[in-house]
């Protein structure tokens, strides 16, 4: 018995080598514990003067912080002008503004696909980064083939483009 207590006192006393190389050790789990002074004990306030946190736990006397409940509000900074209520606002922000996901025929023509394009398809190929979002076409560049577009909404240009390659855009609602 006493051969076996030496035997984990020598396993338990074993720390992981600092080199490069790593080296398997067969340690039992039930003796694997984090090393000493790693792990503190939780702060126990407000049980009595021996414990060094009684009496005010660590709140100081009185005011309003001292009491329970209290909350300070998100940006609030002690009576002084919020620093969200002395920036200056200009401008008009309309929040019913149309954020549309622009593709260029150019990168359309790159696509290897023959006849009918769909938000699906510039999302699978990476033209798009959201299917949910409204699509524009827009008329830089040119095309080769005649195509059937489907998207929320096209420039003239690129209306005109297509149109004269023998294909058409179509305009779905969102």
């Amino acid at each position: 018995m006493k051969n076996q207590e030496k035997e984990i006192l020598k396993i338990s006393s074993l720390k992981p080598s600092r080199t490069k190389k790593k080296e398997k050790r067969d340690i039992p789990i039930f003796l694997l514990q984090p090393f000493p002074g790693s792990r503190k004990k939780k702060k126990r306030v407000g049980r009595g003067e021996g414990s060094g946190h009684g009496k005010t736990s660590g709140r100081g006397q009185k005011g309003q912080k001292a009491r329970t409940g209290y909350s300070k509000k998100i940006g609030f900074e002690g009576g002084q002008m919020p620093l969200y209520k002395r920036i200056p606002k200009r401008g008009f922000h309309n929040p019913f503004k149309i954020e549309y996901q622009v593709v260029n025929l150019e990168k359309i023509d790159k696509i290897q696909t023959q006849g009918e394009i769909t938000i699906e398809t510039l999302y699978e190929n990476g033209l798009i980064r959201k299917k949910n979002q409204p699509v524009k076409i827009l008329g830089m560049g040119e095309i080769s083939k005649p195509l059937t577009i489907k998207a929320n909404a096209a420039s003239k240009s690129a209306i005109q483009k297509v149109e004269s390659k023998g294909g058409k855009i179509e305009i779905i609602q969102f």
